[in-house]
């Protein structure tokens, strides 16, 4: 994604588990939860933080989205979420309480799974980031904007996959 985490954390995955009630790990989003259905942000839920844990940041990301930008990032981002202090485990459905950044489509807040038509499956990351602060962002950061602020903060993070072909 055109970042890169500091050489002590650049392999930051942990025990951190993440799990939706919307579908299951590397299983089918369903339609609700996409551009051609309600687009509203699936249940997230987590647990396992990594002790120091103070606030999280959740974003989604599809790698197989055919998008190059001109900072180098690949893929498409359909949410940033952040502010979310370490005393919350899980995330509703359509969870709006906490701060939103931009998403790829120019929007704030989450916009779901919209592949191209017949582009086939993508797949589709719900990152959730534990970090060692409460920094208390300011509203519509990019992806790469959070990740600049979050990298020296990062404890650890996991992720959820789903998948969604448009037909």
């Amino acid at each position: 994604m055109g970042f890169e985490l500091p050489a002590d954390k650049r392999f930051a995955l942990s025990e951190l588990h993440v799990t939706s009630n919307a579908f299951a790990p590397n299983g089918a989003i369903p339609a609700r939860h996409t551009g051609e259905g309600d687009d509203t942000s699936p249940a997230l839920a987590w647990s396992k933080l990594p002790e120091g844990t103070k606030s999280l940041a959740v974003f989604c990301h599809d790698p197989d989205a055919p998008v190059i930008s001109s900072q180098g990032n690949y893929g498409f981002v359909h949410w940033v979420y952040y502010n979310i202090p370490a005393t919350v485990t899980s995330l509703i459905e359509g969870c709006r309480t906490y701060t939103t950044g931009s998403n790829d489509f120019g929007n704030t807040g989450y916009n779901g799974p919209m592949p191209p038509n017949g582009h086939g499956v993508h797949r589709y990351y719900f990152w959730v980031v534990a970090l060692d602060a409460a920094l208390e962002l300011d509203a519509g950061l990019s992806l790469p904007q959070l990740i600049e602020k979050i990298q020296p903060h990062t404890l650890g993070m996991n992720r959820l996959v789903g998948t969604y072909e448009r037909t």
